[in-house]
């Protein structure tokens, strides 16, 4: 299965180790876990994501560029990619009632996909992890003629609109590990017919999150 894997990836790892390691959540009594691997391959998508968009789109300003850049790396992103590269049949874990992963699992999926980028960087280098990359990544980059508009900032606009107030988000509760926290968030705004509630691993997600199903609400 996992030569399967590389074959879907692109690459022959010369250790295997970073591949497992890389599939493998801290469920898993007596083994590394992907967590370490996830912040590298969070800097390294980052820093190929950064040179594609300024060599894809060379006259847009870099406001525009952070938005594409945004969009590209966020959860959703690399959900569709783990998707494509059916990574729920791959991925080491127990949850719930210690089962294998499923792929209502988004979070550790997600995770995943960013610590195979930092094992393909470090098994095969740079070029090796921006053309995984670059293939993956390629139809959500060129599926948008025009930068992206965050939730926060199309419901804030959608408000000032009607002349309401602007959107309040407050965070009722966080959960979870220091390194690895979980933020709920609460947005309250005129027009909505009750609070909307969301979740996500950082403050700055759970509101956006809120902020999407606040406007699929109101529009």
């Amino acid at each position: 299965m996992i030569a399967s894997l590389e074959h879907t990836l692109g690459h022959t790892f010369a250790r295997r180790d970073l591949l497992d390691q890389a599939l493998t959540h801290a469920s898993i009594p007596s083994s590394p876990s992907y967590e370490r691997l996830e912040f590298l391959g969070d800097r390294v998508l980052g820093l190929v994501m950064a040179e594609w968009l300024l060599e894809a789109f060379p006259n847009e300003s870099e406001g525009a560029i952070a938005k594409r850049f945004a969009a590209l790396v966020r959860k959703e992103a690399l959900l569709e990619v783990a998707e494509a590269l059916n990574l729920a049949v791959h991925v080491r874990a127990f949850v719930g009632e210690r089962t294998p992963v499923a792929r209502g699992q988004d979070g550790i999926l997600a995770d995943c996909c960013e610590a195979l980028i930092a094992a393909l960087y470090l098994d095969g280098g740079l070029d090796i992890a921006r053309a995984f990359i670059r293939r993956y990544w390629e139809t959500q980059l060129t599926q948008r003629a025009r930068p992206p508009q965050d939730a926060k900032s199309a419901l804030q606009e959608w408000a000032q609109a009607r002349g309401y107030d602007r959107p309040e988000y407050t965070i009722t509760d966080t959960t979870g590990p220091d390194h690895h926290p979980h933020f709920t968030v609460k947005v309250t705004l005129q027009g909505l017919e009750k609070d909307v509630i969301a979740t996500g691993p950082s403050k700055k997600q759970a509101e956006q999150r809120a902020a999407e199903q606040a406007l699929r609400q109101v529009l």
